[in-house]
């Protein structure tokens, strides 16, 4: 039976992208995200390149939805090898942290913390039995690098950060290999870099965030580097300055 990658937060940046790299292995493929109309897009698009792949609509905001969808889909490709979570909805900001309140803080706190901790959760013992396996998360910069005026979504981002560091070091020994990448970049094509004016990203691109723009097609093929040599816990974008 041919492996599965379930891919969380899937759009039309880097999720679309790392359908393309992992079906290109062999693996079947279910995209999950809120959105019905837009994953039925992605998926004529795929299966047009004949890549098996299902559309699993869910709001991954509520950590109940995403065990939910991990059901779903062992239900029908009867297991799940690779996960990647990266959902980021179009238009998510910054918000200093003197203006971070509680009720905003708990939405980021399900969407990047919960729901990929629940998920493990669910898939992790199967991968363990088997003796393989993959769980590779996406964050931000301000997980690792937080700064003034730019918190929100970093508080969160580190705490699944620090649960991926813990994971890791549990699993490794049994073949599963857990990861996060830690990116300071957009993601051409995806929601948040079209919700972008020309200078919106201009702005952003260049001014005190000093963000970079990455091509999905090339962080799709570092993903499957680091499920493929397992050997490196965190994957940074642009790499840390030594000290």
């Amino acid at each position: 039976m041919s492996k599965v990658i379930a891919i969380f937060g899937a759009g039309s940046g880097l999720g679309t992208a790392l359908a393309r790299r992992f079906g290109a292995e062999g693996f079947r493929v279910a995209l999950v995200a809120r959105r019905a109309d837009r994953l039925q897009g992605i998926v004529d698009e795929l299966t047009a390149e004949k890549i098996e792949v299902e559309a699993f609509p869910a709001d991954l905001f509520d950590p109940a939805n995403a065990t939910a969808a991990v059901d779903a889909i062992k239900r029908r490709f009867g297991r799940v090898d690779v996960v990647s979570y990266q959902p980021l909805p179009g238009g998510t900001g910054f918000i200093p942290a003197a203006e971070l309140s509680s009720e905003r803080l708990n939405q980021y706190v399900n969407l990047l913390l919960l729901s990929p901790v629940a998920i493990a959760n669910a898939v992790l013992p199967e991968m363990v039995e088997r003796g393989d396996g993959g769980f590779i998360v996406t964050g931000g910069f301000t997980a690792a690098d937080p700064q003034p005026y730019i918190s929100g979504i970093g508080p969160a981002m580190a705490g699944i950060r620090n649960f991926i560091y813990s994971l890791h070091g549990e699993v490794a020994g049994s073949g599963v290999y857990a990861g996060v990448a830690t990116l300071a970049a957009l993601i051409k094509d995806s929601e948040s870099y079209a919700s972008m004016t020309p200078e919106m990203l201009a702005e952003i691109t260049g001014g005190s965030t000093g963000l970079n723009v990455l091509d999905p097609d090339e962080l799709a093929r570092t993903y499957w580097n680091l499920y493929r040599d397992r050997n490196q816990v965190e994957y940074r974008f642009p790499e840390p300055a030594a000290k």
